[in-house]
Order: structure tokens, then C-alpha cells, then sequence
């Protein structure tokens, strides 16, 4: 409805996963350097992690996008419960009905040395896979180590929001975490990127000028707290508002009423109410002064880990 009127050719702030709307940030580069860096190194796990809404999704369907037919590759979500065998042999398309756990053990395994025999790689994509226990995570650990000569037959990326990374480092998962060879955790866009992304999507859906001001851009990244997919839902609501009062730009005033209104009537959080702000503003300060407490979100040790990161974040173009 608001797309001619502001010159889109496209709703440009929808909450499904698109890669032609992929933002590269700085978090968002090192982390999908680290998706590439495990398959290019046949890495047996990678591991990416992040809140809800900050893209890991995005980056995964970027991944596959830029993966050619010598890889095969399955995709699963949300394994709860149920025979792991059967879950990962209908990922990749095979028979996984009424087979005995042995059967559909040698099933996956005579499907992996066909694919290896016939050069294809093969990787299986575990997405929210934080809803995975320790036992189907050791299950997992298992289907690592089939194995032709030297070669891994079958590469792992697991896909999860942050208790992903508490469950993999319970005891009685040091050995799947021993096996993880590439991780990251993807944080939340910064207040830095918050005007740019947006920008960056008007771009794409047809338009170049500016169309939010740079006080309702900072308003946003306060009520999203840098999460995409809320920036996403809030700019939206923005556009929608703005057309129906024929406002030629997203303003500060629209943006905060479209906030209060989400407050008052949404089903989502959008930051703290504007009387909380002093308050979180001296416990921020109390904060700064005591320390940083954030551990970093990556350590480097291999150093073509390391010119491989650097390399990917060069702008893209």
C-alpha cells in the first residue's frame, strides 16, 4: 500500500529470510567467514549461534545459494525428538521408513560413500539447534566418524540461538565440542550499522534517497536493541503509518508512536519505556566503570583462519 507513494518497487523491511537483502555488517561478515571457512576445510563441525532475529537464517540460505553440485546438502529444523537416523536420512531425500536403527545406520552410510565416490561433499545443515539434548548431539558426534581414508564423509553446521553454546559446554559434551572446528557467535547490529542497514534495504526494494531521519533511525536501534528482524517489523509499521498521515519522511515523531503503540497493544518487547532510560543510563555508567565484562565473540589461533576473516571483510560489492 505504501510502496508507490515512497518509490519501492518492493516491500523492503519483510521478516522472511532473504540473502538479496543480506546486510553485510561487521559481525555478519566474520560470521558467514566462518560458515565458508568450515566447508572449504571440510571442517567436521561448525557451529554458529545467535538471538533470535539476527539472521542466522539469512546467512545459511546465502550459504547454500553460493554452493555449487559438488556439494550435497540437507537441511533440518527443529529435532525435538524421534529417531535421529530418520530425521537426517529424509534431510537428504533417502528411504527412512520401517527401518531398524542398524538399517538406518548402513542406509546413511552407503549414501555417504555413494556421494564421496561420486565427488560430491556432503554437509548437513542443523538448524535451532538449540532444541537438540546431549543425547542427540552425541548422536550426532557419532555420525562424524564415518570416515573414508582421511577423508570426512559428512561435515556438520549447527544452527542455534545462544543456549546452544551453554549446552555444548556441559560436561559430558566435551568430545562434540573438542570436534567443533569453526564457531561463532552473531551478535545484534551496532548503533553504528543501524542507518546504513536501513538504507541498504530502501536501496534494494528501488529507493536511494533517505527516507528515515538519522533522530528516528536512533530511536530504532533503542527499541530493537540492533535485532534485525525487530527493526524489520518496527520500519514496516513506520512506512505504513507515515503513508497514512502522506508524511514524505519517516520522522522521529512517527517512529515513537509507532513504538508507544507496539508497547500498549503489541506481542512483542521493543525496549524499555522512555522514563526507564535515565535509569538504565546510570547503571550502563556504573558499568563502564567497574570494567568491560564481555568476553569477545571470537578468538583466532589458525592464521588462514585469520587471512581468510580479514579477506571476507573487505566491503562487498
Amino acid at each position: 500500500m505504501y510502496r508507490e507513494f515512497y518509490g519501492l518497487t518492493q516491500k523492503p523491511f519483510s521478516i522472511l529470510p532473504d540473502p538479496h537483502y543480506l546486510y553485510w555488517g561487521h559481525s555478519h561478515s566474520l560470521a558467514y567467514a566462518m560458515l565458508e571457512y568450515g566447508v572449504m576445510n571440510r571442517a567436521g563441525f561448525t557451529v554458529v549461534t545467535g538471538e533470535i532475529g539476527c539472521g542466522k537464517t539469512t546467512l545459511i540460505r546465502h550459504l547454500l545459494e553460493r554452493l555449487d553440485e559438488e556439494y550435497t546438502v540437507g537441511l533440518v529444523s527443529n529435532i525435538q525428538d524421534g529417531e535421529l537416523l530418520q530425521w537426517v536420512l529424509m534431510a537428504f531425500g533417502q528411504p527412512y521408513e520401517d527401518k531398524s536403527h542398524v538399517a538406518l545406520h548402513d542406509e546413511l552410510q552407503q549414501f555417504l560413500i555413494r556421494e564421496y565416490a561420486a565427488g560430491r561433499r556432503t554437509i548437513l545443515i542443523v538448524d535451532e539447534a538449540q532444541n537438540l539434548g546431549p543425547k542427540l548431539l552425541e548422536q550426532l558426534r557419532l555420525l562424524s566418524n564415518i570416515n573414508a581414508d582421511n577423508d570426512q564423509l559428512l561435515q556438520l553446521i549447527l544452527v542455534g540461538q545462544p543456549q546452544l553454546k551453554g549446552l555444548l559446554q556441559a560436561p559430558e559434551l566435551v568430545q562434540f565440542a573438542q570436534r567443533v572446528a569453526s564457531d561463532f557467535h552473531l551478535s545484534p547490529l551496532s548503533a553504528d550499522d543501524i542507518e546504513v542497514y536501513i538504507g541498504h534495504r530502501l536501496s534494494i526494494a528501488g529507493r536511494e534517497m533517505p527516507l528515515f531521519t538519522r533522530e528516528a533511525c536512533e530511536i530504532l536501534f533503542e527499541a530493537s536493541r540492533g535485532i534485525p528482524r525487530i527493526i524489520n517489523i518496527l520500519c514496516d509499521t513506520c512506512l505504513v503509518y507515515g503513508f497514512a498521515r502522506m508524511a514524505p519522511e519517516i520522522d522521529a515523531k512517527i517512529v515513537e508512536e509507532v513504538i508507544e503503540d507496539k508497547r500498549k497493544h503489541g506481542i512483542f518487547d521493543v525496549g524499555p519505556p522512555k522514563e526507564t532510560k535515565a535509569v538504565d543510563n546510570i547503571v550502563a555508567l556504573e558499568k563502564k566503570e567497574e570494567g568491560p565484562e564481555e568476553k569477545p565473540a571470537l578468538v583466532i589461533h589458525d592464521k588462514e583462519l585469520a587471512k581468510l576473516i580479514f579477506k571476507k571483510l573487505r566491503p562487498h560489492t
